[in-house]
């Protein structure tokens, strides 16, 4: 599996799964045009940006191509990579019917089509600087056992550590295991939350 180093949006949850089964990288969703609405979630993938680099990988659609562009008017121009998926006519295997435009979104693709259109868009591939980073991820052990998971007041954990962090309020845990692995080290969510409680 291909190691990538910036954080991936995508458009949907679909879209995220297809991607975690070929490259090894952060994957976040704008949960469609939701992103239009949710401040939050703007400024969180703002951070993601300045923090590794944003690829955008959205569909070929006009829905997709609305999303890229609002996409790149929020963040830092230079923040950005593009990559884009071909025209492909049919519909992803789960859907009864073919999109509005009859074409293949994102989780339609096939795998070799995803990794050259990371390559082809400067998506920073087996970085060895990864590796390291990712030696200690915070695991979804890790956030039982600091009470963030699984307890009677896990949620109530989490909304003061996602206020102190500046994160968007709708976030499931899966989200923020994700997103805590971009932001801080093990060592950094411990500090943070003795600092919260």
């Amino acid at each position: 599996m291909v190691r990538v180093r910036e954080v991936i949006v995508v458009e949907g949850r679909y879209d995220q799964n297809t991607l975690r089964q070929i490259v090894d990288a952060d994957v976040v969703c704008t949960d469609g045009f939701a992103i239009f609405r949710e401040q939050e979630r703007q400024a969180l993938l703002r951070r993601l940006a300045e923090k590794r680099g944003l690829i955008v990988l959205t569909d070929s659609d006009g829905a997709g191509r609305v999303i890229r562009g609002f996409l790149n008017g929020i963040v830092d121009p230079s923040t950005v990579k593009n990559a884009f998926i071909p025209d492909v006519p049919g519909k992803e295997k789960r859907k009864s019917s073919p999109s509005r435009e009859g074409k293949l979104g994102v989780e339609g693709m096939k795998p070799e089509v995803l990794l050259r259109a990371l390559r082809t868009a400067g998506a920073t591939m087996d970085d060895a600087g990864q590796t390291a980073a990712r030696c200690a991820p915070i695991t979804p052990a890790d956030l039982y056992s600091l009470g963030l998971s699984g307890g009677q007041d896990s949620a109530e954990k989490r909304r003061r550590l996602q206020k102190a962090l500046d994160l968007p309020e709708r976030m499931s845990t899966k989200q923020l295991l994700t997103v805590l692995n971009i932001l801080v080290s093990r060592q950094e969510l411990r500090a943070l939350l003795a600092s919260v409680e």
